[in-house]
């Protein structure tokens, strides 16, 4: 990349050198050209009085004086002297050009009659006129004097020397304004290669506000994402060999005793049995959803839901576990049925979640709350517990997958850290959204907010579910 940004901005900067020389030249030759125009007409207004006063001077037409005169004229300039009969006296050309300034050569130089100008002019003095002259110019006179040549030629040769010089130092400046621009780059280019290694902890350093210091913050918050990811995966693999090795420790625990004698197989001990299967079995189906969910294979099949006979399904399936620990539930729904349209097998797991995590972290004897409002778009649940709560820093993490907040939920009491983040899944999938607030010591707050209806959801047949309200 180097290379290649260091040869693009080098031929730019010699695209416009060359461009700024050859607009200058151009310019500068058209200004000259037009100095030496004004230069010849204001000679040659001033030429009828120049020959008058040879012509009083020295009583008549002096060829020496007329000789010396024609050094004067313009290169390039011919004048033809009449007298007063009409008949020619001398025709004056600068001696240095006389060859160039004749039209017939100029015009087998390939320049064509109508780039002349002519002009007849009157020669007067006190006694009368004495006589005239025909003088025939260039239009646009060339350079054609050697001093004149010099000096454009100096002009030029400025202008490459300041062009020359002007390239060597864009080129130099190019280089390391260059290799300062692409430093960075190269620096995340080897620091995303050490996290492709699994070196979560490369971070590069912010050198400025712009693009190059915007791709760095960038990169460093998908490097803290990506460590965070990390820890979070390495977290779940322990948690979930936990809880895995705990039911099926247990298992093998009872069938070793039911071999063994030392238990029998009586309706007790199958029954215990059967809760760890049960326990495995539901550990199994929330990582099953949580990954067709991830992956977008999760599908909706919608009805119309009564929400408040949805929620108040979920809590007798949670009474058992509920009276265990004297756990009071105090409800907050409104008179007339709400009813929306949604799954109702995953909004009972969806609330199924939410509410036994608000009875595992409430103490005995406390109240859980469950608030079902109708709004103007969709309905608003909350479910609210007076247990430990969540410290703030773990707040902004709970609905990710595998997360626990350890610092407040031992392993014996916390998930594996799935429920949560299926339960964001399938509020997402419902088009809805999730909150949680918490006080640490007091409360936790759960709310869900979802539509009334699920707007451009299509079901496989491709074809748009309809339901009325």
């Amino acid at each position: 990349m180097l290379k290649k940004l260091f040869l693009s901005t080098t031929a730019v900067v010699l695209f416009s050198l060359l461009l700024s020389v050859f607009s200058v030249n151009l310019v500068f030759n058209q200004e000259f050209s037009k100095y030496l125009s004004q230069t010849v007409e204001s000679f040659l207004s001033e030429l009828p009085a120049r020959l008058s006063t040879l012509y009083q001077t020295k009583g008549g037409w002096d060829r020496t004086a007329l000789n010396q005169m024609s050094k004067t004229l313009p290169l390039g300039t011919e004048v033809t002297l009449l007298d007063s009969q009409n008949q020619t006296v001398a025709v004056l050309t600068n001696p240095d050009t006389d060859m160039m300034s004749n039209p017939g050569f100029m015009m087998s130089m390939g320049h064509s009659l109508g780039s002349w100008k002519s002009k007849t002019i009157e020669i007067s003095t006190p006694q009368g006129i004495v006589g005239s002259a025909r003088i025939v110019y260039p239009a646009a006179p060339r350079i054609l004097n050697p001093q004149d040549q010099a000096f454009q030629s100096a002009i030029l040769r400025s202008l490459m020397l300041a062009g020359a010089l002007a390239l060597i130092l864009g080129i130099i400046l190019n280089y390391l304004i260059t290799r300062r621009l692409v430093r960075p780059l190269k620096h995340l280019t080897k620091a995303a290669d050490r996290i492709g290694q699994g070196r979560f902890e490369e971070r590069v350093p912010v050198s400025g506000k712009d693009e190059v210091g915007s791709l760095a913050q960038a990169f460093n918050s998908m490097a803290d994402r990506l460590t965070h990811q990390e820890k979070l995966r390495k977290q779940f693999t322990a948690d979930i060999a936990h809880e895995l090795r705990t039911p099926l420790t247990s298992i093998r625990s009872y069938i070793e005793a039911f071999q063994d004698g030392v238990l029998p197989p009586d309706e007790h001990n199958l029954t215990i049995l059967n809760e760890e299967i049960e326990r495995l079995v539901g550990l199994a189906t929330d990582l099953k959803d949580l990954n067709i969910s991830e992956m977008g294979g999760l599908q909706l099949h919608l009805s119309p839901i009564n929400l408040g006979k949805l929620l108040e399904k979920v809590a007798y399936n949670l009474s058992p576990l509920i009276k265990e620990k004297e756990l009071t539930l105090a409800w907050g729904l409104p008179s007339a049925p709400v009813q929306l349209e949604g799954d109702e097998r995953l909004l009972t797991r969806l609330f199924y979640n939410i509410l036994h995590n608000a009875y595992k972290y409430s103490p005995e004897q406390s109240e859980i709350r469950i608030t079902l409002e109708r709004e103007t778009d969709g309905v608003n649940v909350q479910i609210r517990d007076h247990g430990s709560g969540i410290d703030p820093e773990d707040l902004p993490y709970i609905f990710e997958r595998f997360y626990r907040a350890d610092k407040s939920r031992s392993r014996a009491s916390g998930g594996s850290g799935i429920g949560l983040a299926l339960v964001k899944q399938i509020t997402n999938l419902h088009q809805g959204s999730v909150t949680a607030s918490s006080t640490p010591g007091s409360e936790t707050v759960f709310t869900v907010k979802l539509p009334f209806t699920q707007k451009n959801h299509t079901e496989k047949t491709g074809h748009p579910k309809k339901w009325t309200k």
